[in-house]
């Protein structure tokens, strides 16, 4: 009983009030800058990942969703550090294997559904409608990695992959309407 108590961390540290933030490594930047806008909406495509699967999707959907929220986790880490950093993260980074095992997963997740013949309105259920807002996230997050590429390096597996969820993320959420017995919302154009 007489061992040392350990305290606890203190959430904020007010160090970003000048309106900077730290990168992994020690740099500072400012949180408007293109890297900070990249990784922070990875981490907002990986709480809405989560929230989808807060909705009872079926298993083998979820299993997939676990994956995806492991590798944003590490592609925010590694946005999140600084060139000399990366290195020191000591965690495999997102790589060919990974952009292969979403190919994988959408191929397998289109097995028995309908084929597509006309765009389709997000909604149906309430896990497919978690899966659409995700996939919306997810092309943010692919267009500001792009615009991050642009100004500084990005390595190609990183927008790959990003484009690939966001199209995993579309099947699932048909996946998920089909598992729950809703048709997809057809789009139809307004005539005139």
């Amino acid at each position: 009983m007489g061992g040392k108590r350990q305290a606890s961390m203190k959430i904020y540290t007010r160090t970003g009030d000048d309106g900077t933030t730290s990168l992994y490594g020690g740099s500072r930047l400012s949180k408007g800058d293109a890297r900070v806008a990249a990784y922070g909406t990875i981490d907002e495509a990986n709480s809405a990942v989560g929230l989808a699967r807060a909705h009872g999707l079926p298993d083998d959907v979820d299993e997939v969703l676990e994956g995806v929220q492991r590798d944003l986790f590490v592609l925010g880490a590694e946005l999140a550090s600084g060139h000399n950093a990366q290195a020191k993260l000591g965690m495999e980074l997102i790589g060919v294997e990974d952009i292969a095992r979403l190919e994988a997963a959408i191929d397998s997740a289109e097995q028995g559904l309908p084929p597509l013949r006309t765009f389709i309105l997000p909604g149906g259920t309430p896990g497919a409608s978690a899966l659409h807002l995700a996939r919306t996230v997810a092309r943010r997050a692919e267009r500001e990695l792009v615009r991050l590429a642009e100004q500084s390096e990005v390595r190609a597996e990183i927008v790959a992959y990003a484009n690939r969820l966001s199209d995993l993320l579309f099947v699932l959420a048909r996946r998920a309407n089909h598992a729950g017995g809703v048709d997809d919302l057809p789009w139809v154009p307004r005539r005139r």
